[in-house]
């Protein structure tokens, strides 16, 4: 049919740029939370690009959702607001079969929305902790930044390098204060070098510096010159990546189903479904009157998908705490999204007749 044909069309592309928008916006988002998160040293600058990808293809489910909703909007504004839509009406078609050629566009998209919420999102979460634990698993020697002061895990080591250098190790300008048993030692010296010990142990080693030492709450500093000085920096053991619901598999999370595992179930679930009721009201919610052809009916569109976004993280949080079982918050938003489309259909087809007669077993048949 032609005119499925083009609308297939047109669907596809008006979703393509929506989704290019959509993805370019989250992208800069993620770059500036992503790189703030590496100027402050929590994630390693050289892992940024990584953990960006890894983020947006985790975020690639919820986009698509969106980019979907808006394009069946979009086009189907247009195409009333174009009187595009008398082609459809005058060939003995209502707005119910519409959903025909709305539906086989939208099934592979929303198909490809639950393989990625149900299997590509736990994945991306769980890469990105992996990588994340093991730069927080690195030893102190890997943490120091020319130029930067760098307090130790435990809170009671401050170190400051000016420079390294990493072919020989060596290192220039050092302050290091450790804070022990209600004393502090405070060592500074002009050269130095890291050391590496058989058994993993890694060494820094100061040269001709002076050496403070004492009490904070009394006055009795002592002041050595030395000709060398060595600070331990004991090797951490790897341990094993922790993983939350978030970044588990949802086989996982089905093995061992406590409340927040189903919680992060029933949004994973509730993801295409969303998608899908999305997709069933934006037909009815597209209707606009080609006299008065404007583009409102977009910002019904923003507040539908807000709402219905909200609900299922608010029926998630519900499950997680324990305050509602998985079945009573699965079902009620998204058989009400289906009721809320049913009801438009039945408004939209003939809004000639009196709202009231519609709401009449048998005053009305669609």
């Amino acid at each position: 049919m032609i005119f499925e044909q083009s609308l297939k069309k047109e669907l596809s592309y008006t979703t393509g740029a929506v989704f290019l928008v959509l993805m370019t916006i989250m992208m800069t988002t993620l770059v500036i939370r992503i790189l703030g998160f590496a100027a402050t040293g929590s994630i390693n600058p050289k892992d940024v690009v990584i953990l960006i990808m890894l983020a947006v293809i985790g975020y690639i489910a919820v986009i698509l959702s969106v980019s979907l909703f808006v394009a069946t909007m979009m086009v189907l504004i247009r195409w009333h607001k174009d009187s595009e839509m008398v082609v459809w009406y005058s060939s003995g078609l209502n707005l119910r079969m519409l959903y025909g050629p709305v539906l086989r566009f939208a099934t592979p998209w929303i198909t490809i929305i639950a393989v990625m919420a149900i299997f590509v999102w736990p994945w991306t979460n769980a890469k990105t902790s992996e990588i994340t634990q093991k730069f927080k698993g690195r030893d102190e020697t890997a943490m120091l930044i020319p130029g930067q002061f760098f307090e130790s895990m435990n809170s009671n080591r401050v170190f400051f390098i000016e420079n390294i250098d990493i072919t020989t190790n060596k290192i220039h300008n050092i302050f290091v204060a450790d804070h022990k048993n209600a004393r502090l030692t405070i060592a500074m010296a002009e050269s130095g070098k890291i050391n590496f010990l058989d058994n993993g142990i890694k060494q820094i080693q100061i040269e001709n510096g002076k050496r403070y030492e004492g009490e904070t709450s009394k006055s009795d500093f002592k002041i050595l010159e030395f000709e060398g000085y060595t600070v331990d920096i004991e090797k951490k053991t790897p341990k094993p990546p922790s993983y939350s619901p978030k970044e588990s598999t949802s086989l996982t999370l089905l093995e061992n189903p406590n409340p927040v595992a189903m919680g992060e179930i029933l949004w994973r679930i509730g993801l295409p479904l969303m998608a899908f009721g999305l997709v069933i009201i934006a037909v009815p919610l597209a209707y606009v009157n080609p006299r008065r052809g404007n583009y409102v009916n977009l910002i019904y569109a923003v507040f539908t998908y807000l709402i219905y976004s909200n609900l299922l993280n608010i029926s998630q949080t519900l499950v997680s705490d324990g305050k509602q079982s998985f079945m009573q918050a699965f079902w009620p938003i998204h058989v009400f999204a289906f009721l809320i489309a049913f009801i438009l259909v039945r408004h939209r087809i003939n809004p000639a007749i009196s709202w009231w007669k519609r709401q009449i077993p048998g005053g009305y048949k669609l």
